[in-house]
């Protein structure tokens, strides 16, 4: 199946060209140096105007990285039929061009994987070939990233003088964290040079990531774009040795809005395939996500009501993959009693 887009028209005039080392010098994208002196100040402005950024000298072993790409290339290479044996995802195992179960579709297909060893979810799908070898760098890489994105929240808590530091961390270290882990991969579609006439073809359609925080990592093929505060979508190069890192839904609630979930998609490659793998850090599932009331400013009203994760989750898996899924839970203005009388 074919998704397609009317013709892209990126305005990049307003993006400043930084001869510093951080910001890509191209796109204005920020780019953080986890062993920068000035690491928690950078990334709070990061998350402040982008809701995204990249990481580099993050510690993560770049074989750790190859070899698991490896391991995706060679399952996603395999026959639909065996592919197949892997799914359908509910949510988790293989899924192929549906995301979700609300109608939404791409070109692409996927593995998607609880990273919770307490659920047995492993023994309910097989991975073909050596599946020993698969999981064992799944957990391996799963392992690093996580401990990355633990240690860019507590960048954060530090950054915004917040105690503990490890106030957000710990909901990803929990032992009930209901985080999850993402294999895509977006195959090539060569017929699309002679029939787009200018057109995109959509990998993944638009739409913020509901967790607290998002770590991605693709091979060398560009595709992710994000979107900026006035809607224009900025392509995002690829690197196949940093992070990029994405604030979601909950950590804009727990910020009180200051920080922005990031609205991002993918758009397939004609000639090349883009695998990437995204590491979800979610809280328990009775969480409870609201501002954080260390972080409020007298005076400061929250911007909204209190849900747990396990709510918030059900709520997004009944909505379609580009809708605004905060919106139920955002504060309504109360009417000025004084306004309300006069009327």
């Amino acid at each position: 199946m074919v998704v397609l887009t009317q013709p892209l028209v990126e305005n990049l005039s307003h993006i400043k060209t930084c001869k510093n080392n951080n910001t890509d010098v191209f796109t204005g994208i920020p780019v953080i140096d986890l062993l920068d002196p000035e690491v928690n100040t950078l990334i709070i402005k990061a998350c402040q105007e982008f809701g995204f950024f990249k990481v580099v000298n993050h510690g993560v072993p770049v074989e750790t990285m190859t070899k698991l790409e490896s391991e995706a290339v060679i399952f996603f290479n395999l026959s639909q039929v065996e592919k197949d044996k892997a799914g359908p995802a509910n949510p988790f195992g293989y899924g192929n061009k549906r995301i979700g179960s609300n109608g939404d579709m791409g070109w692409v297909e996927y593995l998607l994987l609880t990273t919770n060893p307490d659920l047995s979810y492993q023994k309910s799908f097989a991975i073909p070939g050596n599946s020993h070898l698969f999981w064992s760098l799944v957990n391996e890489y799963v392992s690093a990233v996580r401990n990355l994105a633990c240690l860019v929240l507590e960048k954060i808590a530090e950054g915004l003088r917040i105690e503990p530091k490890n106030v957000l961390s710990k909901m990803l270290m929990d032992e009930k964290s209901d985080s999850c882990f993402r294999l895509n991969h977006y195959p090539p579609c060569p017929e699309l040079l002679h029939t787009l006439s200018g057109r995109n073809l959509i990998g993944f359609g638009e739409h913020t990531d509901p967790q607290v925080i998002s770590v991605v990592r693709s091979n060398n093929t560009s595709g992710l774009q994000i979107s900026l505060r006035d809607g224009t979508w900025l392509s995002v190069p690829p690197d196949p040795y940093s992070f990029f890192i994405n604030v979601d839904d909950s950590l804009q609630v727990m910020s009180n809005g200051r920080f922005r979930s990031v609205r991002h998609r993918v758009l397939a490659d004609s000639m090349k395939s883009r695998v990437s793998m995204i590491y979800f850090g979610g809280p328990p599932l009775s969480e409870k996500i609201a501002p954080l009331s260390c972080l409020m400013e007298e005076g400061e009203e929250s911007l909204y009501n209190e849900f747990t994760w396990c709510e918030y989750k059900k709520s997004a898996y009944k909505t379609r993959l580009g809708d605004n899924r905060l919106t139920l839970f955002e504060k309504k203005p109360q009417p000025n009693p004084a306004t309300s009388a006069a009327q």
